[in-house]
């Protein structure tokens, strides 16, 4: 079932900068009629407010501060669509004296984060008539790379969190997406060294509003997405996508 954010009320995580700043565009541009960019510090939204005026509603929510995020679920309590955008990187393998420390890290930003903000807004969404709750994961949900082991074992904990809200969220109405982008030019492909491969954050704007309208699960932004949804495509139809009777 297929979703039109013409007029809808969107609330973004990590909406200053990167893939973020980018949604917050292509949302306004596309008829949404308010967005909430949620950031870390509010002035860091002054730019997105100084470009749109009061259709920007700067809003604190740092997803290591649960009370933020239950705050923040009490401010936005119009909203339809929220897009869990924020993530963090660190870059070591399972064998580096840093590699636990890391993956901690990014287990309470990636993941409790994660289970935060669909805590707190899951009651919102249904209140206002279900819409839909999408989690930015990543190819590393499904690969991991020795570099970012720790990155990836987070995506991929993200992920698994991600099919069990789409089926409870199903129940109430709320649909949910799950985007998995490869190298997008920001800050963290830059940090991880890989500028070179990565693609616009464009097109996984482009990319989750086509979702949104034919109501895909699934979706593969970029050329290595691509490449990785294709190969995995068979098994997301039949197994993460089929009903329990049907994987049983």
């Amino acid at each position: 079932m297929g979703f039109d954010i013409d007029g809808k009320i969107v609330l973004v995580t990590g909406a200053n900068r990167g893939i973020g700043r980018v949604f917050v565009n292509s949302f306004i541009q596309h008829g949404a009629a308010k967005v909430y960019a949620g950031v870390r510090r509010l002035n860091s939204a002054t730019p997105l407010v100084e470009a749109y005026g009061d259709m920007v509603v700067p809003i604190q929510i740092d997803l290591t501060a649960p009370r933020s995020i239950t705050e923040a679920a009490q401010v936005a309590r119009d909203v339809q669509v929220v897009v869990n955008n924020a993530g963090v990187l660190k870059s070591a393998n399972p064998l580096e004296a840093e590699a636990i420390g890391h993956l901690e890290f990014e287990m309470q930003v990636n993941v409790h984060g994660l289970i935060r903000m669909a805590q707190a807004f899951a009651p919102v969404l249904k209140a206002n008539g279900g819409g839909v709750f999408v989690q930015l994961n990543s190819v590393a949900s499904f690969k991991s790379f020795a570099d970012f082991s720790t990155y990836s074992a987070s995506k991929a904990a993200a992920y698994s969190i991600t099919q069990a809200l789409r089926e409870v969220l199903g129940e109430q109405g709320t649909a949910v997406v799950s985007v998995h982008p490869g190298p997008i030019a920001t800050d963290m492909a830059t940090a991880a060294g890989l500028e070179e491969m990565a693609e616009p954050p464009s097109v996984v704007a482009d990319a989750l509003l086509n979702a949104l309208r034919t109501g895909d699960f699934h979706v593969f932004p970029d050329s290595m997405a691509r490449h990785v949804g294709d190969a995995y495509r068979s098994f997301a139809e039949n197994v993460i996508e089929g009903s329990p009777a049907e994987v049983g």
